[in-house]
């Protein structure tokens, strides 16, 4: 049986220490490594590696003619620092990564929406080592992809942290609403979009956008805990925990917790039970219901 790697969100070098001290296996770092400088980076990565971790970093960017050579320079500074992948969203990233650096590691993002075998296996030809599967799949469709894919593709997939009514994130409503590039922070962190219910004026929904993302409806918040066993036997390389809304303290809990749980389940598989002590040290941070998402049940299959 597979070792599955526990992946989390690190905010800063303090979230990055955090995370490791607590049992991940590997941390990403999210697109313009807004709390990072490229030195700071450096001395991430070193330290991770020197703890046998691995540092990833997501380059979630769609780019405009304009910004390629800039794309190429910041990519180049990426990869000096060692990091172990990049993180890119569609072909003309690929592209550029590879110009740059033929040897640095791909991932492909769950923005680029993995939902089936035949999708995966295209990006694979291409050269892409890790897929992000689409957060809307079952383990029973992730498990398709894992059968019917090279056994050396690797597949990662969000377990805990916030969900939103959003297919995989794509930022679509300020492109819409701008005409502007929506992957482009400095096109919207000034907007802000709330939703009114016509039959309640005056009631507020807000509408969440980030680099990853427009988000209509917050969700309950996605946690995985009690079905370690049906992860890893669907064939998911890597479980990865989401620090989206979340400060570094509730990432570094969660990544505690699940490391306990992924240790309990390889120490006895066949006689592997939840222990509610660990959900406990969850919900103690967690100001909203928890949910399985799509993982148990296949809104896709037909009845």
């Amino acid at each position: 049986m597979h070792k599955v790697e526990l992946l989390a969100e690190a905010f800063n070098l303090n979230s990055l220490k955090l995370n490791i001290e607590n049992g991940c296996d590997a941390v990403f770092i999210g697109d313009e490594l807004k709390n990072f400088s490229i030195d700071e980076l450096k001395n991430s990565v070193e330290y991770a590696h020197n703890r046998g971790k691995k540092v990833f970093v997501s380059l979630n960017k769609i780019p405009h003619e304009k910004d390629i050579n800039e794309i190429k320079k910041y990519i180049k500074s990426l990869v000096e620092t060692g990091i172990d992948a990049i993180v890119v969203i569609e072909p003309g990233m690929l592209t550029i990564v590879k110009e740059v650096s033929k040897d640095v590691t791909v991932h492909l993002s769950d923005q680029a929406n993995i939902t089936n075998y035949e999708t995966a296996q295209f990006w694979y030809n291409q050269g892409i080592k890790r897929m992000i599967v689409s957060k809307e799949l079952s383990c029973e469709e992730i498990g398709q992809i894992r059968l019917n894919c090279p056994v050396d593709m690797e597949i990662e997939a969000l377990v805990h942290g916030s969900l939103f009514i959003s297919h995989s994130g794509r930022k679509l409503l300020s492109n819409f609403l701008t005409g502007k590039n929506a992957n482009n922070e400095n096109n919207i962190k000034s907007k802000q979009y709330n939703l009114v219910e016509e039959k309640r004026p005056g009631k507020y929904f807000p509408v969440y956008e980030d680099e990853r993302g427009t988000f209509l409806f917050n969700t309950e918040d996605l946690c995985m805990i009690e079905y370690i066993p049906e992860l890893i036997k669907c064939g998911i390389t890597s479980l990865r925990i989401d620090g989206r809304m979340k400060d570094e303290q509730y990432v570094a809990t969660a990544v505690a917790a699940y490391r306990k749980a992924i240790d309990a389940f390889y120490e006895n598989p066949n006689t592997w039970e939840f222990d509610p002590l660990w959900l406990e040290d969850l919900n103690k941070l967690n100001n909203r219901n928890f949910t399985s998402g799509f993982y148990l049940n296949n809104p896709n299959k037909d009845e």
